[in-house]
């Protein structure tokens, strides 16, 4: 069976935000038998000797297929995908363009919105933050305007077919769903609802909620 290490407790701040929640949403979606391993990252869990033979950059997730294992959010989708034979083209140069997406994902658009989103959490604890974010918001929606104009003839990033790279684009863009800048990109908000209606997100959400204790509106 698969095993996913994920968060069991977790800094409240960054509840909602963590990428652990990428491949239980890409479970739920395949319908993979799978159980999930509760991290305690507050106590130091993730510094055990135990789990940096498993990852030793002591980060989540990590993904193992009865003794296979695997690091970094993208690669474990596309290998879940493979897998199952879902949630990724048939054809060589659609699978392609999938993993070009998960890339443009997590460096050209994930970029600046996770700078934006740190600058966000730290608040005043961060003497530069004040001075950083304009400079952050402008750099994130110079991007969102690019996935804008993608997205004008495009239901996913692939095309009309949901894919594991709108997985990743949509939990991305979650990152920085409460500081304002995705305001004016009607586009990018109709394509993040359309991935966030999907049944295997809104059960992917229940239950990682109850999982970590945590008030429901403080991951919507």
């Amino acid at each position: 069976m698969l095993t996913l290490y994920g968060f069991g407790r977790v800094n409240s701040k960054v509840v909602g935000f963590t990428r652990d929640l990428r491949v239980l949403w890409a479970l739920e979606e395949l319908g993979l038998p799978y159980q999930v391993r509760g991290m305690d990252h507050p106590s130091g869990e993730l510094r055990s000797e135990e789990f940096l033979r498993l990852n030793p950059f002591a980060q989540l997730p990590v993904l193992d297929d009865d003794g296979f294992v695997l690091t970094e959010s993208a690669a474990i989708l596309l290998y879940l995908a493979e897998k199952a034979g879902r949630l990724t083209p048939t054809d060589f140069q659609g699978r392609a363009q999938v993993t070009r997406w998960c890339f443009a994902a997590l460096s050209s658009v994930e970029l600046p919105l996770a700078q934006l989103l740190m600058v966000d959490l730290l608040g005043a604890s961060d003497p530069t933050g004040a001075q950083r974010r304009p400079g952050l918001v402008k750099y994130s929606e110079r991007v969102l305007g690019a996935l804008e104009s993608w997205l004008e003839d495009r239901a996913y990033l692939v095309g009309e077919e949901f894919t594991v790279a709108d997985i990743l684009m949509a939990t991305v863009l979650r990152e920085v769903r409460h500081a304002g800048v995705l305001e004016g990109f009607p586009k990018i908000a109709a394509y993040r609802a359309r991935c966030e209606e999907r049944p295997a997100w809104v059960r992917t959400l229940d239950a990682y909620v109850k999982r970590l204790g945590a008030p429901e509106e403080s991951v919507r």
